[in-house]
């Protein structure tokens, strides 16, 4: 199935021509900014009274807004994680002869906004005629700093056919709700504003004592002899705001420079946000409006350095997996060790900004190939510093003996989930917290994060997976009931096949690494034992577990069951369900989903992605076979898996049409869904399908591997990879194979299966047979 592009196809942007305002609050979401530590969707500056999702988010800072449920139930959260609509500091509004500008109200002649991806820039262009017949011309271009964390940057522009009385109001404005709210709460309570030269508005949240700061300052540029009014920012009941009364003459122009700092109390105390925030303005005081946008060009442009992959040959594909790849460095840089990737970034309110196991099974296999290994290494490092929490999570469930239970969905370490099928059964995403340690030190040859937090880490979960199972004598097996895979579409299941294999790679791998631990570094085994509490019994265990898990299979197909009965369901094909039933999630009840075979995304297919060196090409072939028909697609993380799996079975018509569905997910809104934010982390998965699938990148024998292949409907494509190190770059097209390395003498990787060394700056072309 393929979709139609909501906006034009560019390699480097993504562009509106022509107002529509039933696509408003999608193009809100598509042309959002961000850098990391704050970011904004894609509102208008000006007053827009229309359907819109307002949103400008502060990286760490959320409302545990109170749980909202039927039946309460032992163990549930008491509250769900919100990412918190802050201070607007787009805030602006201006009139024409009393006529105020509104496109919701009045809609413009001519329009276009388009998001820069090359930049990090978003701009608007839009022609506007007034009931009494003014036209007025309005360009403006905003972006949030790539090199400044809490600098944001506005120019806004309006140009008059004729003489006219104009008057614009600018500012900060604290009055701000979120639309998701369980019990229509405020979530902030009122700090205090500022005025003079630069306007001030600091708020806290009502709970947790959180408080974010935002300065801005004008610069207006317009012909002083007209007859004006300029006053200062004026503070009062949450809002600081600046107005300019102007007569303006035919031809006239009139521009708005708008600086804005944002911080919170995770980078400054309450009481010194507003001298920090006035510092940030002062550090970029010298700089010009162009300056500063040069300045934005050469940060992306280094980043783009790192991370781009070029397709020639077909522009969909190009533009979205630069789409996705923006939109992923934007939401998350590697800076801040309080924070993580949440499943919408800074792109709307779903799903709370929260963390879940996306970050793990998706996230960290693009950062380790796109960044330096600290930035993945940081992300494993959030975990381990929210274990404790992990093993009282635990403990609330009636685990013990310091079992942990990472959260499905967390801020904080605390779970915040209050689904009961989700918060207590969806555990396989445990396992992600090992598995990311495993491809983190396979990656990078870092070793020493198993001795730095990682085995208590490993640990921990070891021990939750030893107490969730149960010995069943009629099956001789040692099962788990009572769980939900990664296919949400099923609640409830007993022996899901990818929870119990993950389950034994963690019982396993732990105790390997506790192996090569108590031989290399003897001291810390020794003191790291006695603080878990360890034994050889429970080595024993594990061994006896991992050996005897319950992995439920069907010898007649030749496939892995996704769970117990899942062969006893009626079985269906997705392509025999009518268009108009989908996507099932919004046409069908709950109960007619857990009923029927459908699957929401890939299952026992994960898992064969994740451990694939355990299985032949057959194995996968069968299995692959078999699900894929039956799978949905319904949630943005199962198309990225499939492509990878569909390139390895040299199935390169499924593999591209699961890439082009992957990263057009939102370009093309598949899901119907864009209008409520981006799928931020399964854009990693988009680079996944590209370097794991196409790319064929695996790590054999302590080393890369990568066996690239050419979909149709590419004429050629380059990526790189950074690798211990030095910085791999590679380019396949119809005439071969070109590998160059930079960064270090030499290096030996595997490609097509042989050995081949790389020599520093000397390109090497492997000419197809």
């Amino acid at each position: 199935m393929t979709k139609s592009p909501l906006f034009g196809v560019d390699p480097w942007a993504v562009t509106q021509e022509g107002w529509d305002a039933s696509l408003h609050e999608a193009a809100e979401s598509l042309f959002s900014l961000g850098n990391g530590f704050f970011g904004q969707r894609a509102m208008h500056e000006e007053t827009y009274s229309g359907h819109s999702l307002q949103g400008s988010y502060v990286a760490g800072v959320y409302y545990p807004d109170k749980t909202r449920v039927g039946w309460w139930k032992n163990g549930y959260p008491e509250y769900f994680a919100k990412v918190l609509n802050s201070t607007d500091w787009l805030d602006m509004s201006w009139s024409v002869n009393g006529h105020t500008a509104d496109l919701a109200m009045r809609p413009p002649t001519l329009y276009r906004r388009s998001l820069n991806l090359k930049e990090g820039v978003l701009t608007r262009q839009w022609e506007w005629i007034t009931p009494d017949g003014i036209r007025l011309k309005v360009d403006s271009e905003r972006w949030i700093c790539k090199a400044r964390p809490h600098l944001a940057c506005i120019r806004y522009r309006i140009t008059t056919d004729k003489a006219c009385d104009l008057r614009w109001v600018s500012g900060l404005n604290g009055q701000v709700r979120n639309r998701d709210a369980n019990y229509e709460e405020m979530f902030w309570k009122r700090g205090h504003e500022g005025g003079g030269p630069r306007g001030y508005v600091q708020t806290a949240t009502a709970k947790l004592d959180f408080e974010v700061g935002v300065a801005a300052e004008h610069r207006w540029e317009f012909s002083r002899d007209r007859a004006h009014s300029l006053g200062d920012f004026v503070p009062k009941d949450w809002v600081s705001r600046q107005e300019l009364i102007l007569r303006l003459e035919a031809g006239d122009t009139v521009v708005l420079n708008k600086r804005v700092a944002v911080l919170s109390t995770l980078h400054a105390p309450a009481l010194a946000l507003q001298a920090k925030a006035m510092d940030v303005l002062d550090e970029a005081q010298s700089l010009s409006h162009e300056e500063l946008r040069a300045e934005q060009a050469a940060a992306w442009d280094l980043l783009w350095n790192q991370a781009d992959i070029q397709i020639e040959g077909d522009p969909k594909a190009q533009q979205g997996i630069r789409f996705n790849i923006f939109h992923l460095h934007q939401t998350y840089n590697g800076l801040d060790h309080r924070l993580n990737i949440g499943p919408k970034g800074f792109t709307g309110e779903k799903y709370g900004g929260s963390t879940y196991w996306d970050t793990e099974a998706y996230c960290i296999p693009f950062y380790l190939g796109t960044a330096p290994a600290r930035v993945a290494r940081q992300l494993l490092e959030y975990r381990y510093r929210q274990l404790d929490k992990a093993i009282a999570n635990a403990r609330k469930l009636g685990f013990k003996d310091g079992a942990a239970l990472f959260p499905m969905v967390t801020m904080n370490g605390e779970e915040c989930h209050n689904e009961w099928e989700i918060t207590f059964e969806e555990i396989h995403r445990n396992g992600a917290m090992v598995y990311a340690i495993d491809q983190y030190v396979r990656y990078t040859g870092d070793r020493s994060y198993w001795w730095q937090g990682g085995l208590e880490v490993m640990v921990g979960v070891a021990r939750f997976w030893a107490q969730r199972v149960h010995w069943s004598e009629l099956r001789k097996a040692w099962v788990m009931h009572g769980v939900t895979g990664p296919n949400e579409y099923e609640n409830n299941v007993n022996n899901n096949w990818y929870t119990n294999y993950l389950a034994r790679f963690c019982w396993r791998y732990t105790l390997g690494v506790i192996d090569v631990i108590s031989q290399e570094q003897p001291s810390y085994w020794n003191q790291i034992a006695t603080q878990i509490r360890w034994s050889e019994s429970e080595a024993l265990d594990w061994k006896a577990k991992a050996d005897a898990i319950a992995l439920p299979s069907d010898e007649v197909l030749g496939i892995w069951l996704q769970q117990d009965g899942y062969l006893e369901k009626e079985q269906q094909l997705a392509s025999e369900l009518q268009s108009d039933q989908r996507p099932i999630n919004q046409h069908w009840s709950w109960d007619r989903i857990l009923r029927s075979c459908f699957i929401k995304q890939a299952d026992v297919l994960q898992g064969m992605m994740v451990f694939e060196q355990d299985f032949s090409l057959e194995e996968l072939r069968r299995n692959f076979e078999f699900y894929e028909p039956r799978t949905v697609h319904e949630s943005s993380l199962s198309p990225c898996v499939h492509s990878v799996l569909a390139a390895r079975l040299g199935m390169m018509d499924k593999a591209y049409e699961m890439y082009l569905r992957t990263s057009r997910l939102d370009l093309d809104d598949y899901n119907r869904e864009v209008h409520e934010g981006l799928h931020i982390t399964s854009m990693a998965g988009t680079w996944m399908s590209v370097v794991m699938g196409f790319g064929g990148l695996r790590i054999v024998d302590d080393g890369l591997a990568l066996a690239p292949v050419l979909p149709a409907a590419w004429s050629g494509y380059t990526f790189q990879l950074h690798w211990r190190g030095a910085n791999l770059h590679f380019r396949l097209n119809n005439q071969g194979l070109e590998c160059l390395l930079e960064g270090m003498p030499s290096c030996t990787l595997q490609l097509y299966g042989q050995s081949v060394t790389l020599e520093s700056g000397q390109a090497l072309v492997i000419r197809p047979s």
